[in-house]
């Protein structure tokens, strides 16, 4: 799921789909209206899934996709090789997640964790 919003309303810190993929944006930057041109934005990020930076250009006044992104809370379950299994805290609903490599602190059996849900994909925090 998503919004439309102009990119004049975009900060630094929030959300914004770049070429599909949610990203956290690190820098906005605008240039001057032209003789013969609006203004226009360059907007750096990085993927929330992926990691990967991202870079769009666009008019000031463009309507751009903003992911609505959820973080909720888990407890985990069990942890099996690469994948943990966590219960939803709120809905109590079971889901089998990769354990990223570049995860704060390790995971326990019956701790709690945050994730990220966007766009139909999850990720551990």
């Amino acid at each position: 799921m998503w919004e439309q919003k102009e990119v004049s309303e975009l900060k630094v810190n929030r959300y914004v789909n770049i070429d599909d993929e949610p990203c956290k944006i690190t820098s906005i930057s605008t240039s001057k209206p032209g003789k013969h041109g609006g203004a226009k934005a360059r907007i750096e990020g990085t993927g929330v899934f992926t990691g990967s930076k991202r870079t769009m250009v666009s008019p000031v006044k463009a309507k751009v996709q903003v992911p609505m992104i959820d973080k909720r809370r888990a407890q985990v379950l069990s942890i099996a090789n690469d994948e943990a299994q966590l219960m939803d805290l709120e809905t109590y609903e079971t889901i089998t997640m990769p354990i990223p490599s570049d995860l704060d602190s390790p995971l326990e059996e019956g701790g709690e964790v945050m994730y990220l849900t966007a766009m139909g994909r999850q990720r551990l925090m």
